[in-house]
């Protein structure tokens, strides 16, 4: 097999990832421990969890080795930092932190970027009533998405949530703290065994208890994707991207267009979205912050300024700016 190989990213602990052999080496080695090469560093190539990779340098008997390339992804998750996920699972507690459709909406949003599919999990459905949790499916049908409610503590839906993640790829989990990811692989592979941690009785937030991203075996082809809890997800850092991210503005228009092509559907005449949809206001309120994080990169391009690494500097007319020598150069030779 000599000292090469192809594998895939399990988990990253601190500057070492967790690497899975396509095919065991000597002796049976599947996994090893891989260090980052230097020029893979220099380049800002970033190595994510569910990568494929190069492994070289390898030492079978220590079972170490260090990744050398990074095949091209299909698709990446950036917060939580997943790479090759084929689908996104957003779960949300409906109780014990109360469900909150703004950070719902920001996580959807965030889901929706990776252009996969994205389900969406409820848990806690048993602290609810029968038609709390009704209006709580028919809202977010509205939404656009088919929520499947889970308990853990009844086992409602767990066998749904199996047979869902049981298909080959690689799901991600991702939600807010507290919410019971932990507790829902734990339900799905009780031999993983996994910390949980009760929610803050004073700010009802969730407690970390996941500290890295990691894949699970969860059936033949299947990997799941437990990652840390974080409770306000970024943005698109383009205004205009946003309405494309709302599956409701999306079957409005899937009619036909804006009357402007530059449309924000803020309400304007001629707009084919309106303002008859349950998240209007969510969608204005997520616009108006995209807008103002956008208003500081435009004003520093009207003013002239760029941002260069960590320090911005002012950008020069290209009619003041100097030839480089190596150009007067080349235009003296062609000249003699």
């Amino acid at each position: 097999m000599g000292d090469e190989a192809q594998g895939l990213v399990m988990a990253l602990e601190a500057n070492f990832c967790r690497v899975q052999l396509e095919r065991p080496g000597p002796q049976g080695v599947e996994h090893l421990l891989c260090v980052r090469r230097t020029r893979l560093g220099k380049t800002g190539q970033q190595i994510c969890v569910g990568d494929r990779v190069r492994v070289e340098g390898i030492d079978w008997p220590e079972r170490r080795g260090a990744v050398a390339a990074v095949a091209p992804r299909s698709s990446l998750l950036e917060r939580p930092a997943v790479a090759n996920c084929s689908r996104v699972v957003v779960v949300v507690a409906l109780a014990q932190p109360e469900l909150d459709p703004l950070q719902l909406t920001r996580f959807l949003l965030t889901a929706e970027r990776t252009g996969v599919v994205v389900e969406l999990v409820l848990t806690k459905a048993d602290l609810l009533s029968q038609d709390e949790r009704e209006h709580w499916r028919h809202r977010l049908q509205g939404w656009g998405y088919e929520p499947l409610l889970v308990s853990v503590v009844q086992g409602e839906g767990i066998a749904q949530l199996r047979q869902r993640l049981g298909q080959p790829g690689i799901a991600v989990l991702c939600g807010p703290s507290g919410v019971g990811k932990s507790s829902l692989i734990n339900a799905l592979l009780p031999q993983l065994c996994l910390r949980v941690s009760a929610v803050s009785g004073r700010l009802q937030r969730g407690r970390h208890t996941t500290r890295h991203v990691e894949l699970f075996p969860l059936a033949a082809g299947a990997l799941l994707a437990d990652t840390p809890g974080f409770n306000r997800p970024d943005l698109p850092g383009e205004p205009s991207a946003l309405a494309p991210l709302f599956p409701e503005i999306r079957q409005h228009l899937a009619g036909g267009g804006c009357r402007f092509k530059n449309c924000l559907h803020q309400g304007d005449p001629g707009c084919a979205v309106g303002e008859a949809w349950d998240r209007y206001p969510l969608y204005l309120q997520c616009l108006e912050t995209a807008l103002a994080q956008a208003a500081p990169t435009r004003e520093r391009a009207d003013l002239g300024i760029r941002q260069r690494g960590s320090r911005r500097e002012p950008q020069l007319d290209q009619r003041l700016r100097q030839p480089s020598r190596r150009r007067l150069r080349q235009s003296e030779t062609a000249e003699e």
